[in-house]
């Protein structure tokens, strides 16, 4: 079984969370990267 790392982005308003978790699933690969 592959090793799953869970990661949890936090910060206030405008502070770039969207902008990080749409580079990591860019460089990631979309297959790999759910965002909930």
């Amino acid at each position: 079984m592959k090793k799953r790392i869970l990661i949890g982005i936090a910060g206030g308003s405008g502070s770039g969370k969207t902008a990080i978790a749409q580079k990591l699933s860019k460089d990631l690969g979309h297959q790999r990267v759910v965002l909930v």
